[in-house]
This record gives C-alpha cells, sequence and structure tokens, in this order.
C-alpha cells in the first residue's frame, strides 16, 4: 500500500471528561501512551480494562463529511473541532481503517494498529450533538499501540512501514 499522510493536531486530556489540550508536540512512551494523557495516567474511561489506546488516531475527512452531512442521516450535520472528537491525533490523507493490524511511523515513532475505535453515545451527551454517534460508525477513528516511541509534531509524515 502506498500512501503518504501528514499529522495535523495533537490533543491529550488528563483525565476522562475532561478537555481536550492541544499540543505543539508530544512525547509517546511506548508501552504506555502520550505523556500528560489520561491514559498515560490511567485515568481515561477504559483505563481499568486491558486494552489498546495508547495513542488514538482519527482522518480529518471523517470530520469533513460530517460537516458536511455524510453520510446522510436525517438532519444531522455538524461541524467538529479537532479538540472534540476526542482522539490523540487527527490525520489527513491516511487511510486508518486500511492499517489494522500494520505498523506505520509518525514522525520519528512506530505504531502498531490494533483495532478500529468503536464511538459511544457519552460523546453526544459530552457535545451536545445527537445524532453524533451514528455519523461516528464504522469511522471513529483508530486505536493503536506504541512500539518506538519519541516525539511527534504537528506537520509530521505519517508512513507505511513495508513488512
Amino acid at each position: 500500500m502506498t500512501w503518504q499522510g501528514k499529522l495535523l493536531h495533537i490533543h491529550i486530556a488528563p483525565a476522562a471528561s475532561y478537555e481536550m489540550e492541544e499540543l505543539a508536540q508530544a512525547q509517546l512512551v511506548a508501552g504506555r501512551g502520550i505523556v500528560g494523557d489520561r491514559y498515560y495516567l490511567g485515568t481515561g474511561t477504559y483505563s481499568a480494562r486491558p486494552d489498546v489506546r495508547e495513542v488514538t488516531l482519527i482522518e480529518a475527512e471523517v470530520l469533513d463529511a460530517i460537516a458536511q452531512g455524510e453520510p446522510r442521516i436525517p438532519g444531522f450535520k455538524a461541524k467538529l473541532a479537532p479538540e472534540d472528537h476526542r482522539r490523540n491525533i487527527t490525520t489527513r490523507s491516511v487511510p486508518l481503517s486500511h492499517l489494522v493490524g500494520k505498523r506505520f511511523r509518525v514522525g520519528e515513532t512506530i505504531l502498531r494498529a490494533a483495532r478500529m475505535n468503536v464511538p459511544c453515545k457519552y460523546i453526544e451527551e459530552l457535545l451536545g450533538l445527537p445524532g453524533l454517534y451514528e455519523g461516528l460508525l464504522n469511522r471513529s477513528g483508530l486505536n493503536c499501540t506504541i512500539e518506538v516511541g519519541g516525539v511527534i509534531r504537528p506537520g509530521d509524515l505519517i508512513l507505511p512501514i513495508d513488512e
């Protein structure tokens, strides 16, 4: 698979339900997560259960589609800012659904895509956007583990690793 994507935004939150904070750079630690983030700190909603949420990604193209009302959910259209979707990294031109089980490079780090994220109704309540759950079905992002840690920054390339 040949593609090249870009990291647009990095966000973390210190605990579940806290506002997401945008970062100019982030330190990723293999086996832990993003320094300062709720899953690194063990204060995320799913922290008590073993999971693969060391870092989560979502495509900017999904946000664009929801802003335009796609898929066509009667009466649903929403503009989501990068801090609204609750994922750590917003990407552009990265085929997230095709990466499950694969490794890829983000800046100087290496991530392994574990599984697609499943949306929850909680985000609708948090943002006051009924219909958002359906808008995110099958495109709610990608949950990854960190194999090689390091620093990432907006503008970093995201590249496949040939395996």
